[in-house]
Formats: structure tokens, sequence, C-alpha cells
């Protein structure tokens, strides 16, 4: 199946920002961010960036196999975490908060795909 040039460049960004969160993630000392958000708020907008990205580069694929892959991503990140050299922290909690925001983003994806069509 041949991807729409729209469609690869989805497909394009949402790797990217996927490499980009492993890669920030896995930094010993990540830069700090304007406003200085907690580490949660990091995730939860992080994995609600993926999750979009994700299923709009991928819209043939159930949004459930997205979110499953997404949460097994965030699982990842905090198993290399746990890596001494890298002195960063991995966190059960940490793990949850990316999952939630997939889930909560990926059903707001689910309902307005389902939603009926106002045609004006």
């Amino acid at each position: 199946m041949k991807l729409s040039k729209v469609q690869s460049w989805l497909v394009l960004i949402f790797w990217a920002a996927a490499s980009f969160a492993l890669v920030m993630a896995l930094l010993p000392k990540p830069p700090h961010l304007p406003g200085s958000p907690s580490d949660k708020v990091q995730h939860i907008l992080a994995f609600s960036v993926l999750a979009a990205l994700g299923a709009s580069a991928y819209p043939l694929v159930r949004l459930l196999k997205i979110g499953v892959a997404l949460s097994i991503f965030g699982a990842l990140i905090e198993v290399l975490q746990a890596i001494p050299q890298l002195h960063r922290d991995a966190s059960a909690l940490d793990w949850l908060a990316d999952t939630a925001a997939v889930a909560v983003v990926l059903a707001l994806i689910c309902f307005i795909r389902m939603s009926p069509r106002r045609v004006a």
C-alpha cells in the first residue's frame, strides 16, 4: 500500500518524535524546559503528542494496538532509565502517567472518529 505524501510525513514526524522522547528520557542531564514543568507533566505531554501523532500516522491501525505499543514504549523507557550509568530514576508512576495520557488522547480520538459527521 502506497502512502500519500501527507501520510508519509506524518509517519516520519511520529518516529522523529518517538526518537526524540527516547533520547531526552535517556540523557543523563536533560535540558531544562521553559517554565520548569514537573516530570509527570513532561511525561503526559510527550505521550499525549505521541498518541495523537501515532493515530494520525497510522489511521488504519486499531487505536488499542497503538495504545498498547505506546504503553510498552513507556515501560521500556523506564526499564532503560534503571541502568545505573544513565543516572536516571525509573518510576512505575511515570509509566502510569504515560499510559494514562495515551489512553485519554486515544479515547478522545475514538470519540471523534465515531461521532456522526454534520453536513452544512
